[in-house]
């Protein structure tokens, strides 16, 4: 693992997908325990696929928003902006969420593009390489953890009846600078992923930030050529804790930013619970079994930076059921 030292005094992990995958697993084993974030180089994502999207991104952005707007509010898939969930959350954002299900794609397709099956196609492509990957990361991590299953995390997101999303993100250019004291807003809020794991793939533009221990927000330098890995809350109790979901939130800049966001979700109604590998007697288990539809519902009804497996702690006497 190389750890790059960003521009804010942290470091970032960074783990190149090429070398020996012994050495690979053990050290995404590592920064997950450590950070809950990482960067992948060598990834196996083809070029063109990275690019197509992001084209089919940009040109839907560039539109005028009336158009954009025909898509309609996100219920909850769809366009969005500057509205983030259903709490009352703000960002200096604009986004479009789409469900990764190819016939939700082709449907969504109509309202988004004007060649809707050039958009289909592309949109598919990159979300088959990009579970791909995440898949291939998913198992390296339990190859790390010695877990007999080597398919256990990834199986929960090949389902074919997965809740896996994916979101473009668009930050304008200058959207949240204050013209009078040249302050840097924040675009999209401090939060941690609900899923089990976030694939993020940005351009050459700084945003991105991860938080550390003692509260250290610490910048993720951009690479266009990396995919940022992001541990999820769902993984985090899979793990009875071993991993922590990291709580990141994205700044605005003076130049345009557009991230393609890949979250890794299980079916609604997968059971998630600590692995038995992960449970002993010194550390029992920290969390009571959960459905994923559970959860989100869960998830769904606060706002944006709050804690949401403290609700579903074996301590928590009183936390929300939804039978």
């Amino acid at each position: 693992m190389v750890v790059v030292a960003s521009g804010g005094g942290g470091q970032v992990p960074v783990v190149d997908l090429s070398r020996k995958r012994s050495q690979v697993s053990d050290l995404i084993v590592k920064a997950c325990q450590e950070y809950g974030f990482f960067k992948v180089v060598n990834h196996g994502v083809p070029r063109d696929i990275i690019a197509r999207m992001e084209k089919e991104g940009l040109d839907f952005f560039r539109r005028p928003a009336t158009e954009k707007e025909i898509t309609g509010s996100v219920t909850p898939f769809g366009y969005g902006n500057k509205n983030i969930g259903f709490n009352g959350d703000v960002g200096e954002v604009e986004y479009l969420l789409l469900h990764t299900n190819s016939l939700s794609v082709s449907q969504a397709s109509h309202a988004i593009s004007s060649d809707p099956s050039n958009f289909s196609s592309v949109v598919n492509d990159y979300i088959e390489a990009v579970r791909d990957l995440a898949c291939e990361i998913l198992d390296l991590m339990a190859e790390g953890l010695r877990v007999p299953d080597k398919s256990v995390f990834s199986n929960l997101i090949r389902d074919v009846d997965s809740d896996s999303l994916v979101r473009l993100n668009h930050y304008p250019s200058g959207s949240g600078r204050d013209i009078k004291d040249h302050r840097v807003r924040v675009g999209f809020g401090e939060h941690s992923d609900p899923q089990i794991l976030t694939l993020l793939r940005s351009n050459g533009v700084a945003g991105l930030q991860i938080s550390v221990q003692d509260g250290v927000w610490v910048p993720v330098p951009p690479d266009p050529s990396s995919f940022c890995v992001n541990v999820g809350d769902a993984l985090q109790a899979l793990t009875n804790g071993r991993f922590s979901s990291v709580r990141h939130r994205a700044m605005t800049s003076n130049r345009t930013r557009m991230s393609m966001v890949y979250f890794g979700a299980p079916p609604l109604q997968a059971w998630i619970s600590p692995l038995p590998e992960m449970v002993t007697a010194e550390r029992p288990s920290l969390y009571r079994p959960f459905t994923w539809a559970e959860f989100k519902k869960t998830a769904y009804s606060l706002r944006l930076g709050d804690s949401r497996l403290e609700h579903f702690k074996t301590h928590h006497p009183h936390g929300p059921h939804y039978g």
